[in-house]
């Protein structure tokens, strides 16, 4: 940990720099203070950017990006977004770039060992000590999903709730080792991570998302390191997660997943896995691949929740969803502060009603 003068010079830091934001800012908002800082670690040097100040009582948000993307590809249009303003008001957040994966990062030398998923968890302990941070809120997707998930067991009580999505707890079987390999014979890296991120209808309509993203990936001046990130990521272990078992995670975890995305079954599975009492499962509706790119202010009124549901921002004002579900989405959104509530979403576009069940059941929301 840092003396108390090395903290106050660091806040300080912090407070004195300025970034400018690529989208408007909304009336009354001013730009927030960002401050870059890079720590080593046993597994080498992380990069990670602070955006605010701590708050009293009130952990860190801290985001992990997926295989392909940095933190700005991939969360900045759902921070961004306009209703997530309430959010970021009240807590700090760390977004932390897996190595080589940090704007302007040089290329890792030939035959460079990159961390594994496991060692990425790692690196996490060295983050939170160089900030004195003592607990955080983690968001993660695909990859980052999993290395919040493997450092959240192994280190519980520093983690107080995870915002996972697309998450695959599963090593890769033989079959998917079999598909893989010869998915590689016939397409190129790029195109892996494009089918990774999003679904084949996706990639077929290429939208102007798509195209955006597949420009980003394949142009990638660090695409070398990319694909290193990748190999770790086909080479994760089984987090191995047991319903009543000793390896679970103990804080209340929001899983989330597109509908029809590429990780959906890997998502249902691993929500069977969860303790229902602790686990709130929401499958999106026409969001795709990438919930927080597509569907930025349905995450941000979960987040929202979900956050509620922890004790956080009880006087929360909800947008979207209240104006339609008020009352009874409120109720079975837990905003009593209870941290123990079963929360359990599901999203259809079709669907025109709410009802509430028992842990483990569906709520259908019209959103």
């Amino acid at each position: 940990m840092e003396n108390g003068g090395s903290r106050q010079a660091t806040m300080a830091e912090l407070q004195e720099v300025q970034i400018t934001e690529e989208k408007p800012l909304l009336p009354g908002q001013t730009p927030e203070a960002a401050k870059t800082h890079s720590v080593e670690t046993p597994y080498g040097s992380v990069t990670f950017t602070v955006y605010g100040t701590p708050k009293p009582k009130r952990p860190a948000i801290l985001t992990y990006h997926d295989v392909g993307l940095n933190y700005k590809s991939c969360f900045q249009p759902l921070f961004q977004f306009g209703d997530m303003q309430e959010i970021i008001q009240n807590f700090v957040r760390v977004h932390v770039d897996a190595p080589g994966m940090e704007e302007g990062a040089a290329v890792f030398p030939l035959g460079y060992q990159y961390p594994s998923l496991d060692q990425l968890a790692d690196m996490i302990p060295c983050i939170l000590q160089y900030l004195n941070f003592s607990t955080i809120i983690g968001v993660g997707v695909g990859a980052g999903a999993y290395i919040l998930s493997r450092y959240a067991l192994n280190h519980p009580d520093t983690v107080e709730g995870l915002v996972l999505i697309n998450i695959d707890p599963n090593a890769k079987g033989w079959m998917d080792w079999a598909a893989h390999k010869l998915t590689g014979l016939t397409s190129s890296i790029s195109e892996m991570i494009l089918g990774h991120l999003f679904s084949q209808e996706e990639l077929s309509g290429n939208s102007e998302l798509i195209q955006k993203y597949r420009n980003i990936i394949t142009h990638a001046p660090n695409l070398d390191n990319i694909e290193l990130y990748w190999n770790s990521y086909n080479n994760r272990r089984d987090l191995n997660f047991e319903r009543g078992g000793d390896i679970t995670l103990k804080c209340p975890v929001m899983l989330v997943v597109g509908d029809q995305a590429p990780h959906e079954d890997a998502v249902v599975e691993c929500n069977s896995k969860l303790d229902p009492t602790q686990t709130s499962f929401l499958k999106m509706a026409d969001s795709g691949g990438q919930p927080q790119l597509t569907q930025p202010g349905k995450l941000t009124e979960a987040f929202k929740y979900f956050l509620q549901g922890m004790g956080y921002m009880a006087s929360s004002c909800m947008t979207r969803l209240s104006r339609s579900r008020t009352a009874s989405l409120t109720s079975a959104a837990s905003i009593d502060g209870n941290r123990s509530r079963s929360r359990t979403l599901s999203q259809s576009s079709e669907s025109g009603t709410l009802s509430s069940g028992p842990p483990g059941h569906t709520m259908e929301v019209s959103c």
